[in-house]
Parts: C-alpha cells; sequence; structure tokens
C-alpha cells in the first residue's frame, strides 16, 4: 500500500536512497518522496497507515516496517534506524509517536511540515520559519 498522492516514481527514488542497511534518514526520505510537501490531512493520513494497530501512536514494530508501507517488498529498518526515527518523534520518552497529545508528531519535526520552530529540521528549499500553529491541526 502506498501514501494517497504520492508520485510513484518519487517513491521509488526515496527507496531507493536507503536501500542498505543503516542509509534511511527520514528527513532526506520524506523530501525524496513528497511527503514533506504535503498537508497536514496528508500527514494525518500517512499517521494512521502507519499506525497499523489502530492504537492512536506509532510503536517500534510499526516504525521498524515504516517503509513497506510504501513497498511491500521494501525491507525493514535496522534497529539503529528504527531508534532514531522513535527518538525524532517521541516527544515525551515513552517509547511510541502519537498523533496527539504529549507524544505527538505535533511537538516533534518528524514529519518536515509539522510545526518545527528549528531551521535544522527543514530540507534545503523549504521555508523557515513556516507560519503554522497546533490550532490549524483539527485532529
Amino acid at each position: 500500500m502506498s501514501f494517497a498522492g504520492l508520485n510513484a516514481a518519487e517513491i521509488k527514488t526515496a527507496l531507493d536512497g536507503c536501500a542498505a542497511a543503516d542509509t534511511f534518514n527520514y528527513k532526506k526520505f520524506f523530501g525524496a518522496c513528497g511527503l514533506a510537501k504535503k498537508s497536514a490531512d496528508d500527514v494525518k493520513a500517512a499517521f494512521q497507515i502507519i499506525d497499523q494497530d489502530n492504537s492512536g501512536f506509532i510503536e517500534e514494530e510499526e516504525l521498524k516496517l515504516f517503509l513497506q508501507n510504501f513497498s511491500a517488498g521494501a525491507r525493514a529498518l535496522t534497529d539503529k534506524e528504527t531508534a532514531e526515527f522513535l527518538k525524532a518523534g517521541d516527544a515525551d520518552g515513552d517509547g511510541k509517536i502519537g498523533i496527539e497529545g504529549k507524544s505527538s508528531l505535533k511537538g516533534r519535526a518528524l514529519f518536515p511540515t509539522h510545526l518545527s520552530k528549528d531551521k535544522h529540521d527543514y530540507l534545503p528549499g523549504q521555508q523557515w520559519p513556516l507560519n503554522r500553529s497546533a490550532s490549524h491541526l483539527n485532529y
């Protein structure tokens, strides 16, 4: 299954860019596949796809299989990649990423289009700071 609205060629390029173990970088991946340019609604839809058990959180095992959401034949993330990815989105250190609340995509710059105030969380070519606030995200 792939995320709606993403270009298949961009997804392939993004997956090819991290085909080798320990080469995954979520910021580069989101930029390459086009997810970094998507709306809050698209990001919410992506979250719901990754949240395989519909718990409202992305846990470590779901994150490990992140690339397979884009292509069934994609590799699993290594333990190191999974830990780094989880750390980037886990605002309160509880080991999971939520769509709302303390462990939230809104609270961390996991998806580059979301709420970061740190210019280093943006990909080259993105404007900083983006004029966004949590009030426009009606989850």
